[in-house]
């Protein structure tokens, strides 16, 4: 193979680009494979651990997850579906680190309770007690969330969360769940490792510090689909063209952009909704040291389902630390490290009336965005004293979080439509994919890769021992755990076992 020709190309060094480039050399060894990332460093944007929740997101404690209709009813399917699609991540990540692509489970995950956390108030929709003891009702009947537990009991709460629960008026009524094996994670550490792995083998080229200028279609002979992207080397100063037989675009906020220079036609009409944010982080050891746990609470009516509010126990860098938020703010950039002028340069003529849809239809939340921006430390700590009533302001400091970028679609009714959540687009002859959306992201990224690999690489999945070398890795991979009660008994007491969540 020529040096400027590349089996796959992953565009982008986190989470979802270290994922794909794992499973594919897990399939096809052979496979020459070519990482390109803007940064110095891998994993500096959206898969740090300082630029996300750190949550195994599972549903077990985002009440995003399971909304309430107006009749009352909660609904659990997308809870099941991403509580399902967290197991096939611990699968994978079980399996690296059996084989040495991923170090010893205690450096990047650890079993962490993971808990909602409610009172009754206006502010975030009523009865919400009510609506916790029904959505547990629901959630705990299915296999899937056997050991989650419900109470309301003063004393049990203490127990579960110490620290909130501390200094609180016993008389006012509060609800949780609990489910102990939660899990913190810190994605930044697996992407690194990955990375690392990636680069022992031969067929493995990382390059950071490096731009896309250009992606192309090769137009002869027709019967090609690779792509001519054009790369730029920011220390060098140097340009050069990768031809590559298939295209990932990983890059967090930065994929909207590079999307649209592939402009294939299954991206016509997406555009991007830019939204950062902000931490409350602990500055006293003492505080930190009260409390073990992710505790998510309700978002305030009208907030963003990425602006739910929790109190997160993290460790990163071996470090415990406590960290409460988000807080949501009004950005125009699409990255952390990205620019003002990333949202006006997204606007194309296939994509204006959704964003001019979006942007009339939630107006609402743009106020709310730039009201939480602008809040005062104070302000935000009488936010956090909704969790810990006697919260010493001079405890706590803010830090800026990672940028996130909502998809916006065409939607006939209103123009646009906001979603949150991931979203796989893929050129119809599988040369080229691209992973839109936030959370749960990271969480769910071997799932999400997975999808990638069956739409893109259908004939080796039909032809080669691919399933077969897929089941090796994640061994409920074809068979739904939603369904199978015995199937997450065996999967997950394995999982569970050598990633140390018990």
């Amino acid at each position: 193979m020529k040096n400027n020709e590349v089996d796959v190309l992953l565009i982008g060094g986190g989470i979802m680009s270290a994922t794909l480039g794992v499973l594919l050399h897990q399939l096809n060894p052979n496979l020459h494979i070519t990482m390109v990332e803007k940064l110095s460093e891998v994993a500096l944007e959206s898969s740090d651990a300082m630029n996300n929740a750190g949550t195994g997101h599972a549903g077990y404690c985002e009440l995003n997850y399971t909304p309430q209709a107006a009749d009352g009813s909660v609904a659990i399917d997308r809870a099941l579906t991403i509580n399902a699609n967290f197991e096939t991540s611990l699968q994978l990540w079980t399996s690296l680190v059996e084989i040495g692509a991923l170090p010893a489970p205690e450096q990047f995950i650890r079993q962490t309770p993971h808990l909602s956390f409610v009172w009754n108030d206006e502010q975030t929709g009523g009865d919400n007690i009510a609506f916790l003891k029904q959505r547990h009702a629901k959630l705990q009947q299915h296999h899937l969330f056997k050991e989650m537990q419900f109470s309301e009991d003063f004393a049990q709460l203490k127990a579960w969360m110490p620290l909130i629960m501390q200094d609180r008026d016993a008389t006012k009524p509060v609800a949780a769940t609990y489910v102990e094996h939660g899990a913190d994670v810190d994605f930044g550490v697996i992407t690194r490792h990955l990375v690392a792995y990636l680069k022992q083998q031969a067929n493995f080229t990382l390059q950071t510090d490096t731009s896309v200028k250009s992606i192309k279609r090769v137009k002869v002979p027709v019967e090609d689909n690779s792509w001519h992207v054009g790369l730029y080397h920011q220390e060098t100063k140097r340009s050069h063209t990768v031809n590559a037989q298939f295209v990932f675009i990983g890059a967090g906020g930065g994929t909207l952009p590079l999307l649209q220079k592939a402009n294939i036609d299954e991206s016509m009409g997406y555009g991007g909704f830019p939204v950062s944010g902000q931490w409350l982080i602990c500055n006293n050891p003492d505080v930190i040291k009260q409390h073990y746990a992710k505790v998510y609470g309700k978002a305030a009516v009208g907030a963003p389902p990425m602006s739910v509010p929790h109190l997160d126990t993290r460790i990163i860098d071996g470090k415990p630390q406590l960290l409460f938020g988000p807080f949501a703010g009004f950005t125009t950039k699409f990255l952390k490290a990205g620019s003002k002028l990333d949202l006006a340069k997204s606007i194309k003529k296939n994509n204006i009336k959704a964003m001019l849809g979006v942007g009339k239809n939630n107006a609402d939340l743009t106020k709310y965005l730039i009201k939480e921006a602008t809040q005062t430390h104070e302000q935000r700590m009488n936010t956090l004293r909704t969790f810990l009533p006697k919260a010493n302001s001079a405890d706590w400091h803010l830090e800026q979080a990672g940028q996130r970028v909502q998809v916006i679609k065409n939607c006939e009714e209103n123009w646009g439509k906001l979603e949150f959540g991931t979203e796989i687009v893929s050129a119809k002859n599988g040369s080229l994919a691209a992973l839109l959306g936030a959370s749960p992201g990271a969480s769910v990224s071997a799932k999400a890769m997975l999808d990638v690999i069956e739409r893109c690489f259908a004939k080796q999945m039909a032809q080669d021992n691919w399933q077969e070398k897929l089941k090796q890795l994640i061994p409920a991979y074809g068979e739904s755990l939603i369904d199978n009660a015995d199937l997450l008994n065996r999967v997950r007491k394995h999982t569970h076992t050598v990633l140390k969540l018990l």
